[in-house]
């Protein structure tokens, strides 16, 4: 870069011929930085800008650790048979509560009740810190779980999500109790 373009701005006016004075809208106002097409540079540095603040975001989404808490009153049916070692699990976020983990026997499913859309979590990815678990967040594309039939409705005191696996083909359903309402006690 030149010392030239370092310089202050340059403002030239221009004078009407008859009278010697500056009319406002004749003045012409060039700065280095926008010289030429100050519409299309300014473009430019706000795509740019977006660009950058989009990539940071997803990236700090995806390096996100997530803290799960047990749901203790929570019930899981499997085709109609409660399983012998099941768990079930809710974001210690609210943003997040859209999202419940559960433990079937030996293998974690990571429910996303607003996309009604199921992922497989692998066992070493969970990090059991006394009764919480520490976990990556896993909704990936690649980690997703042939499911149909889902149904989320109030049930009462629960609200109760019903769908059907498709690796197994069988109905599951996980009723999760609404907290207690304490807002008489305030």
């Amino acid at each position: 870069m030149m010392f030239s373009q370092l310089s202050p701005p340059i403002t030239s006016f221009k004078t009407n011929s008859v009278t010697g004075k500056v009319d406002p809208e004749n003045c012409v106002r060039q700065s280095f930085l926008f010289r030429g097409r100050p519409a299309s540079r300014l473009l430019y540095f706000c795509t740019l800008l977006t660009i950058l603040l989009l990539a940071a975001s997803s990236a700090r989404a995806q390096g996100e650790r997530v803290h799960w808490k047990p749901v203790n009153l929570a019930q899981i049916k499997l085709d109609e048979k409660t399983p012998l070692a099941f768990n079930v699990y809710r974001p210690e976020k609210k943003k997040d509560s859209h999202f419940v983990l559960i433990l079937l026997g030996r293998r974690y499913i990571e429910l996303d009740i607003k996309a009604k859309i199921a992922y497989s979590v692998p066992l070493a990815d969970v990090h059991k810190t006394g009764s919480d678990l520490e976990s990556d967040n896993f909704a990936a594309p690649s980690r997703v779980l042939a499911t149909s039939d889902w149904s989320v409705r109030d049930v009462g005191p629960a609200e109760l999500i019903k769908l059907t696996l498709g690796d197994y083909g069988r109905n599951l359903a996980v009723e999760l109790p609404h907290p207690p309402d304490l807002r008489a006690f305030y």
